[in-house]
Order: C-alpha cells, then structure tokens, then sequence
C-alpha cells in the first residue's frame, strides 16, 4: 500500500465552519474561529482537519454549491485566513484537508452563466445539457426555461446544482459527449486546476463530495469514473506526494482499488453494518449482537485493506448525531470501538461531548432534516454556550436550549465524562502502532444471539459487552485500558476492555 505516511495514525476531526467558533461577534462561525481552536484539537487528540466547504458560495446546500472555488466565503473570512490556517495547523502537527464538489457547482457560478448563453463559447459543454428546451432523459433530473440557451440543464442535487459535464461512458443522444472527448477533459482539467491551487497554498488534501457520481450512465463498478480519478491522482501526486483523498463513496473496494483513493467512508446506508452498528432498530450498540456488523465490515475491509483505509466516522454534517440513538454510556464504547478497528477515522465537531440531535429546527440553508447535525459548537454555560457573543437572534442556528446541555468546559474536570474517553481512546491509540490504521485484525469472537465482540489488533485483545448484562469472555489478564468493569474475565454491562499480549 503506498498512502502518505501520515495516515497511519491520523485522526480527522470534522468542523462546520458556520457552526464552530465565531471570532467576530457577527454569529457565523469563521476561520480565526478554526485557528483560535486548533490547540483545543490538538489536545483532544485529533491530528487533521476536514473542513466543510469554505469557498464563496449562495449558501443554498450550506456551501455546497460553489461560486468560485478559488475564493474564500467572505462569511468565514479571506484566503489569507485559510492560508495562516495551514500554516498554524502545521506548527502544531495538524494537517488540513479542504472540501471539494467536483460534481457541480452553484447556478451563479460564471461558468454556469457562460454556459447558459445562447451563443456557443468555451463553457458550452462544462455542463450536462440537452439540445431542446422541453427534452431530458429518464432518471435523471433536469431544469428548463431558466437561460437564454434552448436546452436544459442536468441537476445533482437542488435546483440550484447544475451538473458539471465529465462525459457519458455510453453515449445515446447527439447532445451527449463521450469521456474521452474535449468537453470532459476541459472540465477535468478545471478541476485539477482548483486542487493544485489550495495544494500550493498549503491545503493538505481533499474530502471528495459525491466521488463516485461523476461520469453519467456509468456502468456498475464506475468503471469510467474510477478511471477519471487514477489519472487524476497520477498527476497530482507526482506534485503533491503527501496529500491524501478521502471519497464519499461507501464502497472501499472501487474508490480505493479502482479509484485510488486513500480513504473511503463508511456511509450510514439503509442495511449496512455501520447502519446496523448504530442506527438500526436493533443495533449492536444499543445492547443486540454484532453479528451484522461485522460481516458486512469484514466484506469490506477484506476487499480493501491492501489499497486504502475505510474511515469510520462519529457521524457527519448529513446524518443525526450519534447522540440521538444512544446513551452516554453505550456512546462511549461506540466511540473506543471504532477508534480501535483498522482504517482512518473521522470524529465529528461536538460529538466529543455528546452533542445532541436537534430534531426541532426549521431548515437552513437547504439542510432540512440534516439542521439538527449543524448547530454551533457548545464550549462553555453561558451567552450561547460560548460559540458566540452576538445576540442570540444574530446565531446562524439557535445553540441547544436544554439546561443540562453538554459542553466542553463542563466535561473537562470529570474524567469519566465522554470528552475525556475520547481522549483518553485517542491517546491509547495514538500511543500503539497496533491500534492504529494498518495494524493486523482479526474478529474473535461474533456471535448472532451474543452481545460479546472481541478482536485482536496486533498484540492487543479488545473485547466489547453493550448489553445491560455481564458475560463471560474467556481471557485472562489485566486490561491496559477499560471502560466500565472487567473482572476474572467478566467484561461488565456496557463495559470495554484491551488487554495486552
């Protein structure tokens, strides 16, 4: 496997920058937020950053539809801003990855509007459009009567995200352009462009949105896609040897062997195993057996682990907090589990603390049901729980009204608290080759009917008990590291353990 080193013991961790630290009193999060926080990561222990998109932007998809991707949201600050940012970032150790949309950009972005023009121009075919006003194709969704131009374009999300053009890997209609034709390599290129930018700037790498969805009608595997990103990645890291990407993808065996990505999250899908793990009915954190889980784990760590990492993640900008499914107690060892499985993972801003779901709040900035995951960053009781000193009505969300609203500095001087689990896994991790990306794994012990998970990472035994009962493991010794009980090789009622060889 030829990664950048630095994944190997690389833990993300994911801000918003709307929601996590507002520097100027105006109630949006901001980049000397970010840089005003950094030692605050550092000691969680924490070694990179992802940041949500920064770039200038209408904010209709909360930054994902781009304006310029070359310029910073003048909401969060100036590329000068983000520039000290990687600097300050690497005097401490901490690398930086940004978020890029290759898949489409914002209807105001000058490409799109040159685009639209009923005159041809070079922009004519950076994006997906028909040739008639009234005509699309089956499955997917297209708008109409918007420009000047007579055809309308292809959308991959809201209204306000027109497709950008990588070709068609079978191509049906005259209005259509192949991969290997101008039109596709001229958006390619574009987008290399954008990257090698914040690469000379000092940026770190890329989270890629929608990785997988670029070329349309691709075949089952994205094969022509795959194809896309390997030449990409050809030429830019011969430039940029150290900067690593992480796909939204959810299939690690195309984005990291046919894609040659380093990393692949492990999406919250309808009847997968992270699904299974925390969120279903039945899950297994929730107390149930971990059979599920890990079959489907083992299916894709098994396809993969030769090519890349798999990224388990606390959750995201997308999804409900973990918090909302679980309690403390069972949050806990859903956080030292999957701080200890192989891969890269990615700890999202405020789950430290067990931040909650706020199912409650009306839809910002095209969020809908994802607002509840974006509220601001809790640090302190008081004015807005510290994220801000703007009144209250100013916030970009409103900060959890509950009086018993986990923060920061309320968790800091409890060492059972979940902030200092976290770090407390961080630092046992960070402090053991074996538990880190690449060390060996092996399941010992899965049992459908069982709530007992025990597996081995190198030279370590970690077992795991989320049920309301003890039960008896088998192994003998005295754990290094445990949370809740483990006595005479009985792992107690939502009890973790590591034992050493």
């Amino acid at each position: 496997m030829n990664r950048p080193a630095w994944l190997k013991d690389a833990v993300f961790y994911e801000i918003y920058p709307s929601s996590f630290f507002d520097s100027n009193a105006d109630g949006v999060g901001d980049i000397d937020g970010i840089r005003q926080k950094l030692s605050y990561v550092k000691e969680l222990g924490c070694n990179a950053l992802w940041l949500n998109p920064c770039f200038d932007s209408p904010f209709k998809d909360g930054g994902y539809d781009v304006r310029d991707y070359k310029l910073v949201a003048q909401r969060y600050g100036t590329n000068e801003d983000l520039y000290a940012l990687f600097r300050e970032a690497h005097e401490l150790g901490i690398r930086v990855l940004l978020d890029l949309v290759p898949g489409h950009t914002s209807e105001e972005h000058p490409w799109f509007l040159e685009s639209g023009k009923a005159e041809r121009n070079e922009y004519s075919d950076r994006y997906v459009w028909t040739d008639f006003w009234i005509k699309g194709t089956p499955g997917h969704p297209y708008i109409g009567g918007e420009t000047p131009r007579n055809g309308t374009y292809m959308l991959n999300f809201f209204k306000c995200q027109p497709a950008l053009n990588y070709g068609w890997a079978k191509v049906t209609e005259g209005w259509q352009t192949p991969v290997d034709g101008p039109a596709a390599k001229a958006t390619r290129d574009a987008m290399v462009d954008v990257m090698r930018f914040w690469l000379e700037k000092g940026c770190d790498g890329f989270r890629v949105d929608m990785a997988n969805s670029l070329v349309k009608a691709d075949d089952d595997n994205k094969s022509y896609t795959s194809a896309l990103w390997r030449g990409i990645f050809k030429e830019l890291r011969a430039e940029f040897p150290q900067a690593a990407w992480v796909a939204e993808w959810g299939w690690p065996w195309q984005a990291l062997q046919l894609a040659d990505f380093d990393m692949d999250f492990y999406l919250d899908h309808e009847e997968n195993g992270y699904h299974a793990l925390v969120r279903s009915a039945d899950a297994y954190l929730k107390g149930n057996d971990p059979a599920f889980f890990v079959k489907d784990y083992l299916d894709r760590y098994e396809s993969s682990k030769d090519a890349g990492y798999i990224s388990f993640i606390t959750g995201n900008h997308d999804t409900p907090r973990l918090r909302w499914h679980l309690d403390e107690d069972r949050l806990k060892l859903g956080y030292a589990l999957l701080f200890t499985l192989p891969g890269v993972p990615f700890l999202y801003y405020g789950d430290e603390i067990g931040m909650r779901y706020l199912d409650c709040l009306p839809t910002k900035e095209g969020g809908y049901t994802r607002t509840g995951s974006r509220t601001p960053m809790q640090w302190a009781p008081g004015k807005n729980l510290g994220f801000s000193q703007a009144a209250p009505e100013k916030l970009y969300l409103p900060v959890d009204p509950a009086p018993d609203a986990p923060t920061v500095s309320g968790q800091e001087g409890d060492p059972a608290s979940i902030l200092n689990t976290v770090k407390a896994v961080l630092a046992l991790r960070h402090g053991h080759p074996d538990l880190q990306a690449d060390g060996s794994f092996e399941v010992l012990h899965a049992k459908k009917g069982d709530p007992l998970l025990i597996y081995r990472r190198g030279s370590f035994t970690l077992a795991v008990n989320p049920s309301d009962k003890p039960v008896p493991t088998g192994l003998i010794g005295q754990p290094i590291f445990q949370i809740g009980a483990f006595e005479g090789g009985v792992l107690g009622p939502r009890s973790f353990a590591v034992l050493g060889a």
